[in-house]
């Protein structure tokens, strides 16, 4: 058997990382898509117990990790805190992370993640063997827009989380990514076409990148839905947990357009599509990467 080429052997540089701030900059979500489970997983464990880290989750592909902006060094520990995040910084337009390990926690630190989709500059310490190594590496500051979307299909063809996915991959771009796709059980009312879910598309887009984001989420389901209640909204937020409690009374029983409309005023989500679809698009927007919850009713 000839013997394998391999152009960097010690490298396996992440997907994309992609970082959403919230208003005020004291917290940042940082989404790492991975090329390798195994190695992501490890860092996952790792990296959660950086005093930075609020919450880290894995999502499919996709490590997040819920931080806390600012400087705290680490005190790495082989096997036990052997990596992790130093610091976190939000400069204008712009996020500053800086990662440390020892040994191959430190190749994760540099280069792996240095070369990513997403990732504008970075600086880094030679890293590998028995060496303690940190990478900083500088991403735009993205806003989270959530959409919600119901009633595409019909009781002859097609379904809505198959449609929305679809334009998703279609629309996605370095300036809207496409970060995540749930579905959403409600409440089987009447009406439904079959099973009764809505769909939660997310993106972490730059400055100014919605308009044209959902532009093009609209044009794409004006072209394919076949259904005449077609419902789509659209939340920019850091989270959108105030819409929980509507989301309940949705998914366990029967409401009303009138709650639908009012809580949409209230709450600042913009009406896209305003078919009847509304009511469990709205619904949809607080459950989004929590696609083993969103499922149950």
């Amino acid at each position: 058997m000839e013997i394998m080429e391999l152009s960097d052997p010690y490298n396996i540089t992440y997907k994309g990382i992609y970082a959403v701030a919230d208003r005020k900059n004291e917290h940042v979500e940082i989404m790492e898509r991975s090329s390798c489970y195994g190695g992501s997983a490890w860092a996952l464990y790792h990296y959660s117990k950086s005093p930075l880290v609020i919450k880290g989750r894995a999502v499919g592909d996709m490590m997040r990790y819920l931080v806390k902006t600012g400087r705290i060094p680490l005190d790495l520990k082989s096997s036990v805190a052997a990596a992790g995040i130093e610091s976190v910084v939000v400069n204008g337009d712009e996020i500053e992370i800086t990662y440390s390990g020892l040994g191959g926690g430190g190749v994760g630190a540099t280069t792996c993640r240095a070369y990513a989709d997403g990732v504008l500059r970075c600086r880094m310490s030679e890293s590998g063997g028995g060496k303690r190594a940190s990478g900083t590496i500088v991403v735009p500051k993205r806003e989270r827009v959530l959409v919600g979307i119901d009633n595409t299909d019909s009781k002859e063809v097609g379904a809505t989380w198959t449609l929305a996915h679809n334009i998703a991959v279609a629309v996605d771009s370095q300036d809207s990514k496409y970060i995540s796709h749930t579905l959403v059980q409600l409440y089987p009312v009447p009406d439904k076409t079959q099973n009764c879910t809505a769909t939660v598309l997310e993106f972490a887009c730059t400055d100014g990148a919605k308009k044209e984001l959902l532009e093009a989420i609209r044009g794409g389901l004006e072209k394919y839905s076949v259904s005449n209640e077609t419902g789509m909204v659209a939340l920019s937020d850091f989270d959108a947990e105030a819409l929980m409690e509507y989301s309940r009374q949705c998914r366990s029983g029967m409401i009303t357009m009138e709650l639908t409309l009012k809580t949409c005023r209230e709450h600042g989500v913009e009406i896209c599509i305003d078919g009847k679809g509304i009511i469990g698009a709205l619904a949809s927007l607080p459950w989004f990467s929590r696609n083993d919850e969103s499922v149950v009713l």
